[in-house]
Order: C-alpha cells, then sequence, then structure tokens
C-alpha cells in the first residue's frame, strides 16, 4: 500500500532529514530552518515566496520536492459552522479533514473551541460495518507529507478567514486523528507527521492537544505507549461485549476485549492521561441499557472518558440513530456511580458528515459523468 510520488512532500521532512540533504547539496545547515519556517510559519504558496533564499536553491528546491502534496477541491460549510474539506492528492486519490467549531458564550466565531480531524488512509481496511470510510476498502496508506498537509490546507483556509489564525496553528485547540482510515495500520508515517506537527521547528502544536484515535490494534496501541511524545488515545470502542463488537467491527475477532482492555488499561497507566472510549449509538444493534451498564463498568475500570455519539446516516447502510430519548437514557446509564460520559450533539450532519461519505458521493459523481 506504498505510494511513491513524482516528488516528496516536503511537508514530510523533519529539520534533521532536510538539513542532511542541504548538506549534500553544499547549503549551510542553517537554511533547513529558513525553509521551514517559510512552510510553517509564514505560510508560504511558492517557492517565489522564499525570498531570503538563494535563487539557485528555490530551483533546487522546485526541482526536488512538491510544495504542497494535497489540493483543496471541495469545501463544505455546514449550518453549524463545521467544515469538511475535500483534498485531492498526486494520483487523483480524495480524503477529507474536518474543521469542528464548538462557539463559546458571549463569544465570536472566531473565537469558538475549533477541532481538526485528519485522515491517514485513502479508505480503510478495518471493514466497519457501519462505515463509509471502509465500504470500498483500503486504496493505500497516506504519507507523512500528506497527513501534515491537511493541517496546512485548514491553515491556508483559516488565515483568510481570520487574522488570529495566521500567527500560528495554536489558535486550534485539539487536533483528533479520527478521519478516514486506521491511524495505527499507518503507524510510522503517522509519527513522522505528528513529530513534524510538534516540533518548534514544524507547527508547534502541543502533543496533549494530539489525539489518535484506533479501532483496536493492540500491538500497535502497546508500542505507542513507549513513545516519547504523550498523545491522547481514543479507543473506538462502539460495543461493550465482544459478541456486540463483532458484529459491526472484524477487529475484535483479532483482538477482543480480553486483550484490547488491558492494553488500554497499559497505555494509561504509562501516560497517566485519560482515554476516551467512542462509542456510536446504532439503533438495535448497541443501545440496550444492558450495554450501557457494561460500558460504564469497562469506564470506571480504565478511568475513561465515554464519548457517545448518536450514528450519522450512510447513504446505502441499513443503519440508524437510536431517538433522543433512548440516547439520553444511555447516557444517563452509563454516568451513573461517576463514569465520565459526553452525548454529543449532531455536528455536520447536512454535509455528509459521516467520515469517507463525502469522498464516497464525489467519487460516484466524478464516474458517473
Amino acid at each position: 500500500m506504498r505510494f511513491a510520488p513524482a516528488k516528496p512532500a516536503l511537508t514530510g521532512e523533519t529539520l534533521e532529514s532536510l538539513t542532511a540533504l542541504l548538506k549534500a547539496q553544499g547549503e549551510p545547515a542553517f537554511r533547513a530552518k529558513q525553509i521551514l519556517d517559510w512552510v510553517y510559519k509564514k505560510r508560504a504558496r511558492s517557492w517565489a515566496d522564499m525570498t531570503n533564499l538563494p535563487r539557485p536553491l528555490r530551483a533546487w528546491l522546485d526541482a526536488t520536492f512538491a510544495l504542497m502534496p494535497a489540493d483543496l477541491v471541495l469545501n463544505q460549510q455546514s449550518a453549524d459552522v463545521t467544515d469538511k474539506l475535500l483534498l485531492k492528492l498526486e494520483d487523483h486519490s480524495l480524503i477529507e479533514t474536518v474543521i469542528i467549531r464548538v462557539p463559546q458564550e458571549g463569544v465570536g466565531l472566531d473565537h469558538s473551541r475549533k477541532t481538526i480531524c485528519i485522515s491517514t488512509q485513502v479508505g480503510c481496511a478495518m471493514a466497519c460495518v457501519f462505515c463509509a470510510s471502509g465500504l470500498e476498502g483500503l486504496k493505500r496508506n497516506l504519507t507523512a507529507g500528506e497527513i501534515v498537509a491537511q493541517l496546512l490546507q485548514v491553515c491556508y483556509r483559516e488565515d483568510a478567514r481570520t487574522p488570529r489564525a495566521h500567527a500560528e496553528l495554536a489558535s486550534f485547540d485539539n487536533i483528533v486523528v479520527m478521519g478516514m482510515g486506521e491511524p495505527l495500520a499507518n503507524y510510522e508515517a503517522l509519527l513522522r507527521a505528528l513529530t513534524i506537527v510538534n516540533a518548534d521547528w514544524g507547527l508547534g502544536f502541543g502533543a496533549r492537544r494530539i489525539t489518535i484515535s484506533t479501532s483496536g490494534l493492540v500491538p500497535k496501541i502497546l508500542q505507542l505507549a513507549d513513545e516519547a511524545l504523550g498523545f491522547r488515545l481514543a479507543i473506538s470502542l462502539h460495543g461493550a461485549t465482544d459478541e456486540v463488537r463483532e458484529r459491526i467491527m472484524p477487529v475484535n475477532k483479532a483482538y477482543p476485549l480480553a486483550k484490547l482492555l488491558p492494553a488500554v488499561k497499559a497505555f494509561n497507566e504509562r501516560h497517566g492521561r485519560m482515554v476516551t472510549l467512542e462509542f456510536i449509538l446504532i439503533e438495535g444493534v448497541n443501545d440496550s441499557l444492558e450495554q450501557a451498564e457494561i460500558l460504564r463498568d469497562i469506564a470506571r475500570d480504565l478511568h475513561a472518558h465515554v464519548n457517545l455519539i448518536p450514528y450519522n446516516t450512510v447513504e446505502g447502510l441499513p443503519w440508524r440513530r437510536p431517538a433522543l430519548a433512548r440516547q439520553e437514557e444511555f447516557a444517563h446509564v452509563v454516568g451513573m456511580s461517576g463514569a465520565s460520559v459526553t452525548l454529543r450533539r449532531e455536528k455536520g450532519h447536512d454535509i455528509d458528515a459521516a467520515c469517507g461519505q463525502l469522498r464516497l458521493k464525489t467519487e460516484k459523481g466524478i464516474a458517473a459523468g
């Protein structure tokens, strides 16, 4: 599932790797920091913008690297000011990046809480039966440069929206790796990308504000627990028992709860941060109060926060969200005895909110045309 671009993306280079490449060209080491400042701090959109670099160096950069490996082709904005960006890659693959805004009382939209949701794969191999991302399987992994480029495309858009965003990515509150794909199945590219996102010479975004979501790849969770950077972890649980989980998530056959939950506990003990259990509520599948009681016990044992997500309808799939009364009853049961729980309110339902849905609809439209 490896992709070989015509030119590697500059957004996939670290300060160390770029310094080594420049050194081989006879350039001084300080040039690497200058170049990366242009990319991440000044948000240069072309090589010509990098005015303090010698012309021969700019020509070499142009011949050697792609400055932006992901082009914005569509931006859908919902009535609740959630933005979904559709990006096209060099091989014409489409991926999605989402900006989720939560307006704060008494302040304007520019000062709302913002979360960026990024993708790590084109499609997905996990085959969760309720998810649009995996309907056509996995096409390929994203490169580190393509993962980072999603955040820069968000920055470009926000720079035009408000001067506050131009100074730094810190105008965003969180990054969640919960878009298309299974992040831990693209482990090396993910960690390289997040290293660039976190580094002072990169986007300078704190690791504590970055959450990696996984459907439950136990060996990779344990590997992530040993990483020096303390990213947050979210588990796409969606079932409180093996019986329910296996019905909707094939990954549970390889990594049942008896393996998954100890791995989550090990991660928690290593980093000392609350893990999030993501639980999409699907009518007649996992919304029984018995599931709520078991989920509550799991959350209390792991000292985890439960994020309940009413199902977003996906065209062609039979699943539905429970009625609001059942959602609230489920949340009440989970929250009994002090378990931490949030019932997420609908975001972006009018713009193909489910991960991968906009991409599939666009690809079908292109094929039909």
